[in-house]
């Protein structure tokens, strides 16, 4: 069992710095009036992935650790870093819910079902973030900034995270469903899955 947590913290904190670096490396940013910014990126893809392999605590964890603290390196970013891992700690647990609490993907034998599940748990996750990122930043800037900035990157950041939402769910699962066979060989796909429902972590 201490092997078992040990492993799950170390794929933990591979997920929290492969997030961080395809954040902060990898991501075109867009500057917006008033100096604010948006951006292009493949964080969240790591944060569900890590979610499909780990289960929605850990996974969750992973890419909200990476992704927070890729936003207090940055200047422009900074203020937005406690938004950041709120939002996506609840991506990694709306879809390890979906994947591991009901789709079982884990020690499930259906290619197509792990597929289907998979798929649908990252959309879930993915659609949250498209509605509250947007919303929770707009009122951020609404209540510190004022309407006209708040008004300005509005749409700018609804389109950057829908950009971000349909990338990620394209790259997340398919990376998942490549990594599976190797996961489930080395005995650590079942072992991930049996430990999210004993501790009924989702």
């Amino acid at each position: 069992m201490k092997n078992q947590t040990a492993q799950k913290l170390a794929m933990t904190g591979l997920m929290a710095a492969l997030s961080y670096v395809v954040f902060t490396f990898l991501q075109v940013k867009i500057f917006l009036p008033g100096g604010d910014a948006t951006s292009i990126h493949l964080g969240n893809a790591v944060c569900v992935l890590g979610t499909l392999l780990l289960g929605g605590f850990y996974g969750g964890i992973g890419g909200a650790v990476g992704m927070t603290i890729g936003d207090l390196l940055d200047p422009v970013y900074v203020v937005y870093a406690p938004k950041t891992f709120i939002l996506k700690l609840c991506i990694g647990l709306i879809t390890g819910f979906i994947a591991h609490r009901i789709g079982r993907i884990s020690t499930e034998t259906s290619h197509k079902k792990v597929l289907i599940f998979s798929s649908l748990a990252s959309a879930a996750g993915l659609l949250f973030n498209v509605v509250f990122d947007p919303l929770v930043g707009y009122l951020y800037k609404l209540l510190i900034l004022g309407r006209p900035a708040a008004d300005v990157t509005l749409a700018w950041n609804i389109a950057s995270t829908s950009i971000n939402a349909v990338i990620s769910l394209a790259v997340s699962v398919a990376a998942y469903m490549a990594l599976r066979p190797a996961m489930k060989k080395s005995g650590l796909l079942s072992s991930y899955g049996s430990a999210d429902r004993k501790k009924r972590l989702i």
